[in-house]
């Protein structure tokens, strides 16, 4: 029952996937509509919500007073000392990111019903969806490396599939290639990660590899700190991280659901999710895990800063998802490792409906992503107004909001842990007033004051259709209870259990854990209040810059100093494009293609074709057609041939 169960879970999205494919495919090959947009939507929403349906049972009733469901189909390689089945695994980890997934998933495939309406490649764009979904499933439910990786190469695809989705366009095209190209470069550190790890463990089974490094570490620890950051490479590569995060902002390219479920629900998570799995190895490599901190602090507040400034409504979500991705790796590099899962779930309500909302609001707008020319639009889209007003408040830290739990704890974890830094932990603060910030601006001028568009698209202002603000109520209400099931005992006073504390728990301490620092309770709440000052201190600026916007919001190219430098996101991909792009592009044209292949290989295998055809035009004057001359030839190669053979015995 429970191999049934779990194959069904992972194959429904597959299903959902060839059977729209198949059929867009056939559409495109016979310009004839075999079933259209409608129910390629429904086929769609209904393979991911069987998925999560069979989840909440397989977690909620199989696994209740076990500690996990495993299914393994067949042995999937045997070669020399690797033995490698195809196996699954649902433990409590898995359990968590099972229901992330396969939940807010479900919502964005209801949403995309309505707002791809009317695309002529709809029937394509729900194959993808679901691709993606199942790729997903892989990475999170594989009990061994290899598994993983085919789920993580599976997301990688599916997002250049997505991203570049309206490849028509050149721009999006090229969005979709950076995505593809830079998490390349991450799976690159992925493989050199596992290849180390095999050569020395011998395994490549997740928990065998926990269980080594936890009891019978024979790695130096060097090589164990050399694996633990190749791993976080891929980490940096899948989840946006410093150097790598280069191609996030540029996947607003695909469509606005496309852009929430990478954000909050897929990819992204892919790399926390695999620090966490590997926390055995991350423990006995504390140099690794340091790095992992300071990469997630540095990534945290760089990318916040850069939203300040940005006015596309879904590149600032896009920058909010690097930092907020930070935040995860801060609380894994400081060992706290359910509070970055914690984090991760709670980020994929608010973070969904924020880029849902977005989505409805250029829906309204006719496609206009500029927030200076929106403003005024609480009052034609209510619900959308609403919704997206919770998760900003569950982003912002808030409480008693999702998000105010989450990146609290992971504070706290920064500056109690062993592992922490209170430099950390005030680079975390500085982000987290970032945050609120660039939040609580982007609702200022989006929704309220005057309506700054043309009228024209003032005219067509009206909120969106229920199969898109039903998923927004739904996020938007779990934006504002979804972190309640891990309330610390701190502000409980013993009397609501932590729930999610409690569930994983045990999944991320069986190979150790990261013991924090005995401080006094004020301290903790001292650190908890300064926390939520933060947060009104960022939202009441921006509420007295931005609430009621009287006059033209400057153009962005008349910025000049830091404004200008934010704007231009530090000049990274300028400099990327100068230091490793052309260089790289120089060699390929330069070296490589005129000298390489048009000099060396062309030249040779067109050489050998000229000195053959001039060996021919030689022999060509033997062919005279006279067969007087031929036999006379035959005559002298006989007499040769008897000669040296003669010769030779």
């Amino acid at each position: 029952m429970e191999s049934s169960l779990i194959l069904l879970i992972i194959i429904l999205p597959l299903i959902g996937a060839f059977l729209n494919g198949t059929v867009a495919a056939t559409n495109a090959y016979r310009k004839k509509e075999i079933w259209g947009e409608k129910f390629a939507g429904i086929l769609a929403f209904s393979a991911v919500g069987s998925s999560f349906l069979l989840s909440l049972y397989a977690v909620f009733v199989k696994m209740s007073g076990i500690d996990s469901l495993s299914f393994t189909p067949y042995e999937w390689l045997s070669v020399g000392g690797l033995q490698l089945n195809l196996s699954f695994v649902i433990d409590h980890l898995s359990a968590v990111m099972l229901l992330v997934v396969t939940g807010v998933s479900s919502v964005i495939h209801f949403y995309s019903i309505g707002y791809i309406h009317g695309d002529e490649s709809s029937v394509r764009y729900f194959s993808y969806l679901n691709l993606f979904v199942f790729a997903m499933l892989l990475l999170i439910l594989g009990d061994s490396m290899p598994v993983m990786f085919v789920g993580w190469e599976g997301v990688g695809l599916c997002s250049y599939l997505l991203i570049g989705f309206w490849y028509k366009e050149e721009e999006k095209a090229i969005a979709g290639k950076k995505a593809f190209i830079v998490n390349r470069i991450g799976d690159f550190g992925f493989l050199l990660g596992m290849f180390l790890i095999f050569a020395n463990v011998g395994s490549l089974t997740i928990s065998e590899v926990n269980e080594f490094f936890h009891h019978n570490n024979s790695m130096t620890f060097f090589w164990t700190n050399v694996a633990g950051i190749c791993l976080f490479i891929g980490a940096t590569g899948k989840s946006a991280q410093i150097p790598l995060y280069v191609w996030l902002p540029d996947a607003m390219a695909g469509p606005t659901p496309v852009s929430a479920l990478i954000h909050a629900a897929t990819m992204v998570t892919a790399g926390v999710y695999m620090l966490c799995r590997f926390h055995g190895l991350y423990l006995a490599a504390p140099v690794a895990l340091n790095v992992v901190l300071w990469i997630g602090a540095l990534t945290a507040i760089f990318s916040a800063t850069i939203a300040i400034y940005q006015n596309d409504i879904k590149k600032v979500l896009a920058y909010s998802t690097v930092s907020q991705l930070g935040f995860m790796f801060m609380a894994a590099g400081a060992g706290a490792f359910v509070i970055a899962i914690f984090h991760l779930m709670t980020h994929a309500f608010f973070k969904a409906c924020l880029f849902l909302g977005s989505g409805s609001v250029i829906h309204a707008m006719g496609g206009e992503q500029d927030i200076r020319f929106m403003g005024g639009l609480k009052k034609y889209m209510p619900t959308t107004y609403i919704t997206f007003l919770l998760a900003t408040l569950a982003i912002a830290g808030i409480p008693p909001f999702a998000g105010f739990f989450s990146k609290d704890e992971i504070l706290w974890n920064v500056f109690a842990s062993d592992h922490g830094s209170k430099i950390v932990w005030a680079i975390g603060a500085i982000a987290a007033l970032c945050t609120a910030f660039y939040m609580f601006r982007l609702v200022y001028l989006t929704f309220f004051g005057k309506f700054r568009g043309t009228p024209e698209q003032e005219h067509h202002l009206h909120e969106s259709p229920s199969t898109m603000t039903a998923p927004l109520i739904i996020l938007g209400v779990l934006s504002l209870i979804g972190g309640w099931i891990g309330i610390p005992k701190l502000l409980s006073g013993g009397l609501i259990p932590n729930f999610f504390h409690h569930y994983l728990e045990p999944a991320v301490s069986k190979y150790g854990h990261v013991e924090l620092h005995h401080y006094s309770h004020s301290v903790e709440y001292s650190l908890m209040i300064l926390s939520v000052v933060i947060a009104v201190i960022g939202w009441f600026t921006a509420s007295r810059l931005f609430r009621e916007v009287k006059k033209e919001l400057p153009d962005p190219a008349r910025y000049s100093g830091i404004p200008k430098l934010l704007w231009n996101k530090y000049f990274v991909d300028e400099i990327y494009d100068k230091l490793i792009v052309n260089p790289i592009k120089f060699l390929a044209t330069k070296v490589f293609l005129n000298i390489s292949d048009k000099k060396l290989i062309d030249g040779a295998a067109n050489g050998s074709a000229r000195g053959w055809r001039q060996v021919s035009q030689v022999f060509s004057y033997l062919q005279t057609g006279n067969i007087q001359a031929y036999g006379i030839y035959i005559i002298f190669g006989a007499a040769l041939a008897v000669a040296l053979a003669f010769y030779i015995y």
